[in-house]
């Protein structure tokens, strides 16, 4: 399926690293032009530009979207580097546990760190994404819907970008913006490995959970979480706007008992 993303221009937040990264080598083997926008340390930075054989399609801007005035410089870089923006791909978070018992303090800092990035970098590219009648995605995650536990901060933030992606694709539909929000469950991604390994026996940690996914019995590979992200963003889906889109082997909306 040709999605005609070539020589379009999107950011993506949080793209050097896990299902960021997915997204962005996926924008770039469709020929588009990529903004990444990441807080990873350096070295992880240049690892994942090892893996990119044409640089010349992206530019990375290196900073913390929390801080006042960030996403301000992102939209810039964009139209700087490339002339436009065609799309808005908000991805970059961390659940950081901050639960009911750690306070008043880290709650809000998990609300900085997860929400108001996803805003903000909306409000400055809207004139852009007017112009072009572009695409916003929201990553959010399956802990909005389903809970977690001990993830007070984290849990708020990704239920507040479902709602403002309703919010947004009823504020922008006159523009023919579309919004929509993509809700990952279990991903193999690094970090997600990197925990599986703490555990005594991560295979059997893995097959545990696994089980609990009844298509296919495994995670969500970053890939897929991916490809998901590009049909959205491309006139392929020119009519669909304001939707949660699990891609997650089932595992929130099915009974996990099939995999029993």
């Amino acid at each position: 399926m040709e999605l005609n993303l070539s020589k379009k221009c999107f950011i993506v937040t949080g793209g050097t690293s896990g299902i960021g990264a997915a997204i962005t080598k996926a924008l770039l083997s469709e020929d588009a032009r990529v903004l990444v926008a990441t807080f990873s340390p350096h070295k992880q930075v240049e690892s994942f530009l090892t893996q990119i054989q044409d640089k010349s399609h992206i530019e990375l801007i290196l900073g913390d979207l929390s801080n006042e005035g960030q996403c301000k410089k992102v939209v810039e870089k964009c139209i700087e580097s490339f002339g436009g923006i065609h799309g808005v791909v908000n991805n970059a978070g961390v659940n950081d546990s901050a639960g009911l018992t750690t306070g008043p303090g880290a709650f809000r800092k998990s609300l900085e760190s997860n929400l108001f990035h996803y805003y903000d970098l909306v409000h400055y590219a809207l004139p852009y994404l007017k112009n072009s009648s572009g695409s916003i995605i929201n990553i959010s995650s399956k802990v909005a819907l389903t809970g977690q536990g001990g993830t007070s901060g984290y849990a708020a933030a990704k239920g507040a970008q479902l709602a403002l992606t309703r919010e947004w694709a009823a504020e922008l539909a006159p523009f023919n913006i579309r919004v929509n929000a993509i809700l990952p469950a279990e991903v193999m991604t690094p970090l997600y490995r990197q925990w599986l390994n703490k555990f005594e026996d991560p295979k059997s940690k893995e097959s545990t959970l696994a089980k609990n996914i009844p298509l296919g019995l495994r995670m969500t590979t970053p890939e897929e979480i991916a490809a998901m992200t590009l049909f959205l963003l491309s006139d392929k889906s020119s009519h669909t706007t304001g939707q949660w889109v699990s891609v997650d082997g089932g595992y929130v909306h099915l009974d996990r008992a099939l995999g029993n």
